[in-house]
């Protein structure tokens, strides 16, 4: 059975700038997610339907609902917390 352990980050704190750098990076998940799920032959759709390929989240990131932004908003957070811990520095 696959048990996942990602990174422990719970005590890495972003600064104010890559705080905002979050929701940039939210939104662009949102656009390579989409982008892909359009070049497998999806559209869009009221409800998520497996075989005809329709999901409601193939909108614009800003017409997404808060629980669809923030799944992308924590795959941001987590990715700028784990380049971090690593050891790595993020400057602008």
């Amino acid at each position: 059975m696959f048990n996942p352990e990602p990174i422990d980050t719970k005590d890495i704190v972003l600064s104010p700038e890559l705080k905002e750098l979050t929701e940039k990076i939210a939104e662009n998940v949102h656009n390579v997610w989409a982008k892909n799920r359009i070049n497998e032959g999806w559209k869009y759709g009221a409800k998520r339907d497996e075989d005809k390929k329709e999901t409601p989240c193939l909108v614009p990131y800003s017409q997404l609902p808060e629980i669809e932004k923030d799944y992308d908003r924590n795959t941001a957070l987590e990715t700028l917390k784990v380049i971090i811990s690593l050891g790595y520095k993020i400057e602008k």
